[in-house]
């Protein structure tokens, strides 16, 4: 089953802008170490999911990994084949909207040399860009 919403006050929304950097969501709240995005995007509940796959399978079920995003926003699609017009399309999926500075996952509880290399397997999946910080910094 996709990650998306429980309930929402409306079912479809508008596509909204993407400029501007994360304001809430942009430190190490939980672990250790933190896989940072640097270029924006969407990330899908698949794509969330990978990733979080990707991370607990190399650390072979140890540490503890936190999600930081969810996807909330709908994005709708119109069925193949059909002509333009006729309203706005059904609801196919649901988004997080990524800004760049916004935290994806954390981890803590392994070594930061395997906490890396478990991120780097997780930014692969992701489409758009990310960086491997630390509690301390950099």
């Amino acid at each position: 089953m996709a990650l998306a919403p429980a309930r929402t006050k409306y079912r479809k929304s508008h596509k909204g802008s993407r400029a501007g950097n994360a304001k809430r969501g942009n430190t190490i709240a939980f672990g250790d170490f933190g896989l940072q995005s640097l270029t924006r995007g969407y990330m899908t509940g698949r794509q969330i999911e990978a990733a979080r796959v990707t991370v607990t399978r190399h650390l072979k079920r140890k540490g503890k990994v936190w999600i930081r995003v969810f996807p909330h926003k709908p994005i709708t699609k119109k069925p193949a084949e059909t002509r333009m017009g006729k309203g706005k399309g059904s609801v196919d999926h649901y988004v997080a909207v990524i800004k760049p500075g916004a935290m994806l996952l954390e981890l803590s509880g392994v070594p930061a040399s395997i906490a890396k290399e478990a991120f780097r397997l997780a930014d692969a999946k992701l489409p758009f860009h990310c960086r491997f910080i630390t509690r301390e910094g950099n």
